[in-house]
Order: C-alpha cells, then structure tokens, then sequence
C-alpha cells in the first residue's frame, strides 16, 4: 500500500474509532444532502447517496442524523444549499494537491484555504494548475476475504478497469469515473464493499522525506480539518516513518 494510500486509511480508522468523529459527521452530513438534492431521497436509484450513506454508516453517524440530512437535500427539511467546489495548489517538496469542497460561503473558504496553505508551506494555485497530474477515476475498496480473481472477473465483466491487490487491506477497484456506480452495484451483489467514490489518482508520484515530509503531512491534516474540505487527494508519497510519527 502506497505512503498515501495509508494515510487516508490512517485518517478513516481515525474517524471511525471517533478521533474526529464530529468533523467526519459534518462532512458526511454535507454530502448526504447534496447527494440527495442532486440525485433525490431513494438511495435505490442514486448510488451516490447510497455511497454516502455507507459512509456515513461506517464512522457510526446515528441513522436519524443521516435521515435530516437527506431531507434536507429533498427539500423536506429547511437547510443550507452547499456548492461543490475544487482548487488545487502546491504543498511542500513540490508536492501536488486538489482539494473538493463544499461550502455555503466561497468567499470563507477560499481564504481559510489560502491561510492554510501559506501556513504550511505551500500556495493555492490557478485552475488546472496540477490538474494534468491527476486522472479521474472511479474507486471501489473491496473489503478482505475474497480472491483477486474472483472480484477480478465480476469487476472486468461489469466494465471496470483495473483491480489492485492491497494485501491485508482488502482490493480496489478501479473504473472510468461515469462508470463507477455501475460497477460499484455489480461487485456489491458478491462482496462486502467499502468506500466507493470518484478520486483524482496522481499519473505518477512524489516521494518526500524529512523536514519536508513532515510539514508536507502537517498541510494535509489540516486541510482535512478544514469544515469546508470534503477531500484532499495529492502526489505525495510517504515513507512508514513519516506516517508512523505523524
């Protein structure tokens, strides 16, 4: 498992075992809503809801939270109308960022971003200023216990990409992003899922070590705890000793 990719596990065990238990259920509420303004209420007809309250499930939001949430996305409920919105910007080592936000206040954000990343080492940059190290892709985390080939097959068949084998930490999917909830429904009729949601994937990785590394990983946690930051992806790679300190 990539430097990355386990510090975004670190970060959901984290939440999961209540940590940051209320910043996460800030963030899922947001996206239960918006999902549920774009898509509608059923979760049956709009994966992404459905994701979202897998999600939201799985840092143990309470089910009446998740449902005001919902009807607030319907219209069922009196709430804030969120906007979706996406930077990018560079961190220490060089390192490449994009940053998904929903906010109800661009003015706010735009400047806690900026505050963040000048704190940090790093600066916000134009649009499309890192976005061609990124592809975007659809993610699907197969949770342990089946075989590659098995989730392999139902994953080729339903029209995905790519499988890759994180050993302890279960498989990922990957697919097109249009294609996700496609695939996303077929492997869940076989195996036990977890997070299934669209990423920016970096081409190719930066490793950083060091004083570097460490303020590079001090950049991420805080943009995470940013109220309006849904989620960071980046370049960066780590070393175990980074993480392990961090």
């Amino acid at each position: 498992m990539s430097g990355h990719n386990r510090w975004s596990k670190i970060k959901r065990q984290k939440e999961a075992m209540g940590a940051t238990k209320g910043a996460a259920f800030s963030k899922f509420s947001k996206e239960l809503t918006v999902a549920a303004r774009i898509g509608g209420g059923d979760p049956v007809n709009n994966f992404r809801l459905r994701a979202a309250i897998d999600a939201a499930k799985g840092v143990n939001m309470p089910a009446d939270t998740i449902t005001r949430a919902i009807k607030k996305g319907t219209g069922e409920l009196e709430g804030v109308h969120y906007e979706e919105l996406r930077y990018e910007g560079y961190g220490p080592g060089g390192i490449a960022l994009v940053i998904e936000c929903l906010t109800d206040n661009k003015n706010r954000t735009a400047g806690d971003l900026r505050a963040i990343f000048t704190k940090g080492g790093g600066s916000l940059g134009e649009t499309n200023s890192v976005l061609f190290s990124f592809e975007r892709k659809g993610v699907v985390e197969v949770k342990p216990g089946p075989a590659e080939d098995a989730v392999m097959e139902v994953a080729l068949e339903a029209g995905a990409e790519d499988v890759i084998n994180h050993g302890a930490d279960g498989l990922e999917v990957r697919t097109d992003f249009t294609t996700l909830f496609e695939v996303a429904a077929a492997l869940a009729k076989w195996f036990t899922l977890g997070e299934s949601k669209a990423r920016f994937l970096p081409l190719t990785t930066l490793k950083v070590e060091g004083e570097q590394a460490a303020k590079a990983l001090k950049l991420l946690n805080n943009l995470e705890d940013c109220d309006d930051v849904q989620n960071v992806f980046s370049n960066v790679e780590f070393d175990d000793a980074t993480l392990d300190a961090g």
